[in-house]
């Protein structure tokens, strides 16, 4: 299993071509039920289906390949990650670790490496949740824990997730049969990091210790519209007003806590906006985030009472509305001694970070024990177009790829 150099510039190459597949000529949009989508899953399915792994695609689109081990009834072994992209997106959050992933069975069936355990390579069909705005549908269904009242939610058209699942030919009352409920011996996402840490230090890869647990509220501020013109400065009840001081409270508190939370207020929404109009209703996020349950709670209580005097001494009407809660995921200690030797035999120093980031690790570490490594990518830049990797990294992470599975069998313990 060597070659890195040559299987690194294959697995761009494919990258490459699935950033051609996209909603919208000239940049990557490739949400869920989308037809870029559905072309991206079936030039997906055929790579599978070419390695030689048995292939199939499940009812809610995920698309699945399946290695099995000498020992058809020994544990089973997950790499996943996921085939959607935001809007306007980068090429290599998600795509990268299906496409390695293919790499590395591709590579164990080539050299006719028959392993102990049983793999099965998935690349899930929405982790970004940008078409129906809750993510992980495709991994939740895999872990047993989709939501069916999210079956009835409806996207900005008006379609309805049930709709879009019998689009893409699946049954919307068949999800849990797709769900995993064989023995597993874990989970393994190769992910870029998203962030600048690994690009400043000029290292190639990392080992992800945890995953951040968040929540992310819709904050909604009532004041009393009214005439730009003719309401006194001091008899106003501006909800515009209210909101950014709130927002520079939230920011506030974030710094003075950094080493523990993030907290961001990413959109904002002017309700009936128009330039000679008092803002009487305003809209915005808040994403609140860390590593520490603790303190993930205890921040999210403080920026509430924080928001609430605000609006007290403001008098206007403030509600949070809880839009999803995820708690911090740690990932395996075992798992990670072995990535941890797998990244220092391939020659390379170990660093260890926590992901800020969400990943489809978060629902599968319900069900089996997780792992992940972080590939450096250019300044740290995802969700954008300026988002790279180096083929360099790529060798590297390839190594360290091989070295992991590798020495998950010789460890191996039916």
């Amino acid at each position: 299993m060597s070659n890195y150099q040559e299987r690194a510039n294959e697995i761009l190459a494919r990258i490459d071509e699935l950033a051609k597949i996209t909603e919208e000529p000239g940049i990557v949009t490739r949400t869920y039920g989308s037809d870029a989508f559905i072309e991206a899953r079936e030039k997906v399915e055929s790579w599978m289906r070419t390695a030689g792994l048995e292939t199939r695609t499940d009812n809610i689109g995920n698309v699945r390949g399946r290695l099995p081990g000498k020992n058809p009834i020994a544990k089973t072994f997950i790499i996943a990650s996921h085939l959607d992209s935001v809007v306007n997106a980068g090429k290599f959050d998600g795509p990268l670790g299906v496409i390695m992933g293919l790499d590395l069975l591709e590579n164990l069936a080539e050299n006719k490496i028959q392993l102990p355990f049983n793999i099965e390579l998935i690349a899930f069909c929405d982790e970004e949740g940008v078409r129906f705005h809750s993510t992980y549908l495709g991994s939740k269904a895999i872990a047993g824990s989709f939501e069916t009242s999210l079956l009835d939610k409806a996207d900005k058209d008006g379609v309805t997730l049930k709709e879009v699942i019998q689009k893409l030919g699946g049954n919307e009352n068949r999800l849990s049969d797709d769900a995993l409920k064989e023995d597993l011996l874990g989970y393994f996402e190769i992910h870029i990091e998203q962030g600048p840490v690994l690009y400043d230090a000029n290292i190639p890869v990392a080992l992800v210790s945890a995953i951040a647990g968040q929540q992310r509220i819709e904050l909604v501020f009532t004041g009393v519209a009214g005439h730009a013109g003719t309401v006194p400065m001091g008899k106003r009840h501006d909800a515009l007003c209210c909101a950014a001081e709130c927002i520079s409270g939230i920011e506030e508190f974030a710094i003075d806590h950094k080493t523990n939370i993030v907290a961001t207020v990413g959109k904002l929404e002017i309700v009936d906006a128009a330039s000679n109009v008092i803002p009487g209703k305003v809209k915005c996020s808040l994403d609140i985030r860390s590593a520490d349950e603790v303190r993930l709670s205890f921040a999210c209580n403080a920026l509430k009472k924080i928001i609430t005097e605000i609006c007290t001494n403001r008098n206007i009407a403030c509600t949070w509305n809880i839009i999803q809660e995820t708690d911090p995921v740690a990932c395996d200690p075992n798992l990670n001694n072995t990535l941890h030797q797998s990244i220092k035999n391939a020659g390379y120093e170990v660093v260890e970070l926590v992901s800020g980031a969400g990943h489809d690790a978060v629902p599968l570490s319900a069900i089996c024990p997780v792992s992940m490594i972080f590939v450096r990518c250019y300044k740290g830049i995802s969700h954008s177009p300026l988002e790279d990797v180096e083929i360099t990294d790529i060798t590297a992470a390839v190594k360290v790829a091989d070295n992991f599975i590798l020495n998950l069998a010789s460890n191996y313990n039916q």
